[in-house]
């Protein structure tokens, strides 16, 4: 394995990295408009949003920390090539991919949640007709 080989996976988790924190970001608007808009009663419907997002939520969070390692792992695995230690740079820029695999699962979980949150607020209009 060349240095190269590990160095072609840091725009992909860069990406990947810059997608988490923007589906972060727009959970934390998400629920502090919700906190806004609901004050002290909060409805029904509500109360399964907000247990949503809290998942959806620790679930980005344990995506990026995945993410992160990938990224560490990756960059380890360069500096081992570098530094002319094949074995160790085949073995973490392993662990890297591993660990981008666990990110991207916890991703399409996350994205499995987010359809749920989807339908509780499809029932939410449906009560209102």
């Amino acid at each position: 394995m060349t240095l190269t080989t590990p160095a072609l996976l840091f725009p992909a988790i860069s990406l990947l990295l810059l997608a988490y924190t923007n589906r972060f970001l727009v959970l934390a608007q998400l629920i502090r408009e919700l906190n806004a808009r609901e004050g002290d009663q909060v409805r029904p419907f509500v109360t399964k949003q907000i247990d949503n997002l809290g998942k959806r939520i620790r679930l980005i969070r344990t995506m990026q920390g995945w993410g992160v390692a990938s990224f560490l792992f990756c960059t380890l695995a360069m500096f081992a090539l570098f530094v002319e230690i094949p074995l160790v740079g085949t073995g973490l820029f392993g662990a890297s991919l591993v660990a981008l695999i666990i990110s991207l699962l916890t991703s399409l979980y996350e994205i499995r949640i987010s359809c749920d949150a989807i339908e509780i607020e499809l029932e939410s209009i449906g009560q209102k007709k």
